[in-house]
């Protein structure tokens, strides 16, 4: 019993800290790393980032001239020939910054309709 809660503790750290030494890039780093002038060819799908400069198929960051390294290709990969399972078989190098949706944050308009709203009415209720 101590065995396998030893087993699982220890794989439950090693995760933890690779998560913590886990390289987070932006679109604009990404672009670095195009596979062009002796670069390595990363490629991000799905927010992961992989490393695919050792693949043929991947020869100076340019993959069957349909797409470039140093993109993030989660939107073409859904119109691929092939299955997520084949670029996920690269090494992993870190993880793509995510951005938070425009608009999200603001409340500005909801806001001033309740308060234009509110403000006629009490106009109409003092008069």
């Amino acid at each position: 019993m101590f065995s396998i809660f030893s087993t699982v503790c220890v794989s439950t750290q090693q995760e933890a800290a690779s998560r913590e030494s886990e390289t987070i890039m932006t679109c604009e780093e990404l672009a670095r790393y195009n596979g062009k002038n002796g670069q390595a060819a990363y490629v991000a799908v799905g927010n992961v980032i992989y490393d695919v400069s050792q693949s043929p198929m991947w020869q100076g960051g340019n993959h069957v001239s349909a797409h470039q390294a140093g993109c993030d290709l989660t939107l073409e990969l859904k119109e691929a020939p092939h299955i997520a399972a084949v670029i996920e078989r690269f090494p992993v190098v870190g993880r793509l910054e995510e951005i938070a949706a425009p608009g999200r944050k603001s409340l500005g308009l909801p806001v001033v309709l309740i308060v234009l709203v509110l403000g006629l009415v009490s106009w109409w209720l003092l008069r």
